[in-house]
């Protein structure tokens, strides 16, 4: 019974420690990224005359292509030191973001953003494949609470910035001030991270095509797939049009925008290192399903919303937003631990582009569902959005649970002495 206390508490060593800095850094440039469009979304659809199905069509594109370039990678995933791949595709990152800067019309701004998912979209699978190639099952909950806080991060510090310099300067220089930030962190992770290779001595497919079929093919690895695809369905849904519902239906200013985005950020990175901690204590589904149940009550309040004052809007985003975060950990965790060390960039990999066709269909069902009569009119089926968001989070527990029972299983047979 003391040998699972003695794995829980397991510490980080000096090297493990700077890993998990930049690799919240640099995790907190790519949700950045992503994130800081749709609070840009008032902006860039009154500036750039974008519709909401137009500004969809920006969302999803990130997605899509994303999407597709995870599973042009994942074939050639496990064949390279992951520290270059990962700095590989981090530069096309960089370039991406750099030419949505430069953009001046809407057409360049969808070529932009297709770019920047091209390659933006396969690092969150590369930086997963490191930590679980680096960091033990019993310090991985730890280690994707203070990862996943980018996203807390990016919503805390990231999207105020972002949203104040949109205010002075102009929506281009939120992006000149990403790809400032991720140029610094590319050199640091160039200088200070060693070779990750050792999954390089075991490999067994000499065709990177056979090496993505074994991936794809595997009853396990499906599993983890479709929970992914519905996860990430259910989870992108309600994030495009989030400023544009919060200025033109609840009468919140666009300079009271960044103090909702910035107080929801810091329930985030409250909430996100404790919900590690107990994801790596207690069974990570329980987790998850509390996690849902909270966010389904949120969702259908937040979207059900009439004009309240300001404080309100900040108090049920922040409880919105730890219900969020409550699923994102167990259910990353548990899935991480699905693909053994040979397919683990593969599976990633896939398993990243699931996430991203997944966000970018829901992106464009959003649009399609959320209608604007006028650029400074309310948005209508708000509401109707919400209910369908909550019935793909209900629908999520029940996958999540066939995901859990199957990881329980394979860490039983690897007598690994861990409760999940």
């Amino acid at each position: 019974m003391q040998q699972p206390q003695k794995n829980i508490a397991e510490p980080f060593s000096s090297y493990q420690l700077l890993v998990i800095a930049l690799l919240a850094l640099l995790q907190f440039t790519i949700v950045l990224d992503f994130m800081v469009l749709a609070p840009l979304g008032d902006f860039l659809m009154k500036s750039l005359s974008i519709s909401p199905k137009g500004f969809g069509l920006v969302v999803s594109s990130y997605a899509f292509s994303a999407g597709a370039s995870g599973i042009m990678a994942a074939g050639f995933a496990d064949k390279f030191d992951r520290k270059k791949l990962l700095l590989f595709f981090y530069s096309g990152f960089i370039i991406g973001t750099l030419c949505c800067a430069l953009a001046t019309n809407y057409e360049m701004l969808l070529g932009a953003r297709i770019v920047t998912g091209l390659f933006g979209g396969v690092i969150g699978a590369i930086s997963m494949t490191i930590i679980t190639d680096i960091f033990a099952v019993h310090q991985r909950g730890r280690v994707m609470g203070v990862v996943q806080m980018g996203f807390a991060a990016s919503q805390v510090l990231g999207i105020p910035i972002g949203l104040y310099f949109a205010n002075i300067w102009g929506w281009h220089s939120s992006f000149l001030m990403i790809v400032i930030l991720a140029i610094m962190i590319a050199i640091a992770i160039l200088i200070k991270i060693k070779p990750i290779d050792k999954h390089l001595a075991i490999q067994s497919d000499k065709s990177a095509f056979l090496h993505l079929w074994h991936a794809v093919s595997n009853r396990s690895y499906q599993t983890g797939f479709i929970a992914t695809a519905f996860m990430g369905v259910g989870g992108f849904m309600l994030m495009p049009f989030g400023s544009a519902y919060l200025i033109n239906n609840i009468n919140i200013t666009e300079a009271q925008l960044p103090l909702v985005f910035m107080f929801t950020g810091l329930a985030a990175v409250v909430v996100m290192p404790l919900i590690g901690k107990l994801s790596d204590k207690v069974d990570k589904f329980m987790v998850f399903t509390g996690g849902s149940l909270l966010a389904v009550v949120m969702i259908l309040v937040y979207t059900n919303l009439s004009p309240v004052p300001l404080w309100q809007v900040i108090v049920i985003n922040m409880v919105l937003f730890m219900g969020v975060m409550s699923r994102m950990i167990p259910a990353t965790t548990l899935t991480m631990s699905i693909p053994d060390l040979n397919d683990r960039g593969a599976f990633m990999s896939v398993n990243a582009s699931i996430q991203q066709m997944a966000g970018g269909i829901a992106a464009l069902c959003a649009g399609l569902i959320v209608t604007q009569r006028t650029k400074s009119s309310p948005l209508e089926h708000y509401d109707t959005l919400g209910i369908v968001v909550s019935a793909l989070i209900l629908l999520c527990i029940f996958l999540v649970y066939r995901v859990s029972v199957m990881v329980k299983k394979k860490d039983a047979v690897l007598k690994i002495p861990a409760k999940h």
